[in-house]
């Protein structure tokens, strides 16, 4: 299995898929080609546009690629919580309205529709990977039914899925994907965890830490994934026993990114110290920049997502025309200010280097021993 997923790449490198709007055809073609493995995001998209940026992926390269696939979440209450006492409801989602009116007022915009959906269109952008596959797809949010990865694996395409604990390793193991992505917490965007539960708010581990615990776990192979942005520390999540690293925010402010602006200005701005995990813009806990719509907001945003991503969305947009960072979502890992601005082939090539420059080094170490 190892062997399975290495002989897709000429390097250990994986370009995280970035919901949103970041990752692109461009930039998961640089990728790819520059020996890389590029990662559409289908998040928030149509069945139909997935497949219209497969297409447009496929005429820029030849290489392998992967998909992401957000699994559907379960219903929200209609009122009140749940037996445990900790689900929110409805009413959650209206009080958090409530609250935001000023900002759409602000932005000029109305709040969108918290009910859009909570299936993000997953049967449908399953049956367009079922009938024109892809090298690789990947899933975020939960475990899928082990028949659609059997069906998916029978078509030639290798999955992945992501976990956040051992158990969730585990069962992503015994659910019969090919390998697991393990997410440290210092990771930015969405903690792809498979239940919310409000309870375990900053209870993440480091990846590191996680990796090690899931290498003696698990016995498929191991994606590492978490605040990853120089080539000698993917040499260490490699020594720690994963087969390659995956790398979000580091590709972020590349030119093939799709990015706005203000966000990957935002990145390197001395204005923006430090990360934190929020629910502010979608309801569910994401790392991101500490802005003052984070501050103002995230203490008070419901566990409700997709609602809260729907309620927010014209807001985000509003304030990226606006060019305003500060009503945005500038999801980034703790290791954003190390973001280099450099093209994502010369970004690949020069990770690649460093990983062979620390491996060097270590092996000289090893040998002077």
């Amino acid at each position: 299995m190892s062997s399975a997923l290495t002989d897709l790449l000429r390097y250990p490198i994986v370009q995280a898929p970035m919901a949103g709007g970041v990752s692109v055809p461009q930039l998961a073609a640089a990728v790819s080609e520059a020996g890389g493995l590029g990662f559409l995001a289908a998040g928030y998209k149509t069945a139909d546009g997935m497949y219209q940026e497969i297409k447009q992926l496929r005429a820029l390269t030849g290489r392998p690629f992967g998909v992401n696939l957000f699994l559907p979440q379960p219903e929200l209450p209609g009122a009140g919580t749940n037996a445990a006492g900790t689900a929110p409801s409805c009413a959650a989602v209206e009080m958090y309205a409530h609250q935001l009116a000023d900002e759409a007022a602000w932005y000029e915009t109305e709040l969108g529709d918290p009910d859009c959906g909570r299936d993000d269109a997953y049967d449908a952008k399953l049956a367009v990977l079922l009938d024109n596959p892809v090298p690789v797809v990947s899933f975020h949010f939960g475990t899928p039914a082990p028949k659609a990865l059997d069906a998916l694996r029978r078509a030639g395409t290798f999955t992945l899925v992501t976990a956040t604990t051992v158990e969730e390793a585990l069962a992503v193991q015994e659910a019969g994907a090919d390998a697991v992505i393990v997410q440290g917490v210092e990771a930015g965007g969405h903690q792809g965890t498979h239940r919310d539960n409000p309870e375990n708010d900053g209870a993440g581990l480091g990846l590191l830490t996680l990796l090690a615990q899931v290498r003696e776990a698990v016995r498929i192979p191991i994606v590492a994934a978490g605040g990853l942005m120089r080539g000698s520390q993917i040499a260490a999540v490699l020594a720690a026993g994963a087969s390659a690293a995956q790398l979000g925010t580091a590709f972020l402010i590349t030119p093939e990114s799709g990015a706005a602006a203000p966000y990957k200005q935002a990145l390197t701005d001395p204005r923006f110290t430090r990360t934190e995990l929020t629910r502010a813009f979608s309801g569910r806990p994401a790392r991101g920049l500490v802005n003052r719509f984070l501050r103002e907001h995230g203490p008070y945003a419901p566990a409700a997502y997709p609602e809260v991503h729907h309620l927010t969305s014209p807001l985000r947009k509003a304030a990226a025309k606006a060019g305003d960072p500060q009503g945005m979502a500038l999801w980034a890992g703790q290791g954003h200010r190390m973001a280099r601005e450099l093209p994502a082939g010369e970004l690949v090539a020069v990770l690649a280097a460093e990983l062979q420059a620390a491996r060097a080094e270590s092996a000289t170490e090893e040998v002077n021993r």
